[in-house]
């Protein structure tokens, strides 16, 4: 799952802040982008996540202030990622694309898992939106890991119960819709919903379906979810 996330950011990095592409158009591992990253290279987003995988691997509860800010001690130690730190916002992405180690630390507790992901969301973006939408990300990462379904709406009913319906409602879009509509995706929210879109559209990704299709490896599932992700 962690190589999942690496790969996919290393993926997308040449392509941040640009444009939707055309179905057809190829992704590659080309470098650039906002940073100038190297083909290949992941992003802040990445190095973050690692940063709160380790501190999780000590054992330490995520929940609490000393990991908290042993995770915040290692984000400012790096120049690459510092930026994101203090950003307080969720019109940045970030604390989506770094919330799957959260998931990984508590896949014997959902409501921690919930919980979790709300605190380490809010290290750097103070609107609820994108703790919840860690919430629902998080708790369907360990959804997939401990059923091998893939099904974002486990997590609806850990979220507040007024926002629920708000929730459905952004993950019907997504299913219905292309990654190309949301062209807002540097937001946590339309972030969610790009991915979940992109994931939907593989041959076999939606609850209910009976698994990959035939001669559909599940490499070759990540691949064209990471390549359809690229296009939006």
């Amino acid at each position: 799952m962690l190589l999942g996330t690496a790969a996919g950011d290393a993926l997308g990095a040449g392509y941040e802040f640009g444009p939707p592409l055309p179905d057809d158009a190829p992704v590659t591992m080309r470098g650039g982008g906002g940073c100038n990253w190297a083909p290949g290279e992941w992003t802040d987003d990445t190095a973050m996540a690692i940063a709160i995988a380790e501190v999780a691997a000590t054992g330490a509860d995520l929940r609490g202030v000393d990991a908290q800010d042993q995770i915040v001690a290692r984000w400012a130690g790096w120049s690459r990622t510092a930026p994101d730190v203090g950003i307080q916002t969720s019109q940045v992405l970030g604390s989506l694309m770094r919330t799957a180690p959260v998931a990984l630390a508590y896949l014997d507790d959902p409501a921690g898992l919930a919980e979790a992901a709300m605190a380490v969301s809010a290290l750097t973006h103070f609107d609820p939106s994108a703790g919840e939408a860690c919430v629902l990300w998080s708790l369907a990462i360990r959804h997939a890991v401990l059923t091998g379904e893939l099904n974002p709406r486990v997590g609806l009913e850990y979220l507040p119960a007024d926002q629920r319906g708000v929730w459905a409602d952004r993950l019907d879009a997504a299913e219905r819709l292309r990654p190309s509509d949301f062209s807002n995706n540097g937001w946590v929210v339309e972030a969610l919903q790009a991915a979940w879109c992109a994931i939907a559209r593989t041959p076999y990704s939606l609850p209910g379906d009976d698994g990959p299709k035939i001669g559909v490896s599940q490499a070759d599932l990540i691949r064209l979810a990471s390549e359809i992700a690229g296009c939006a």
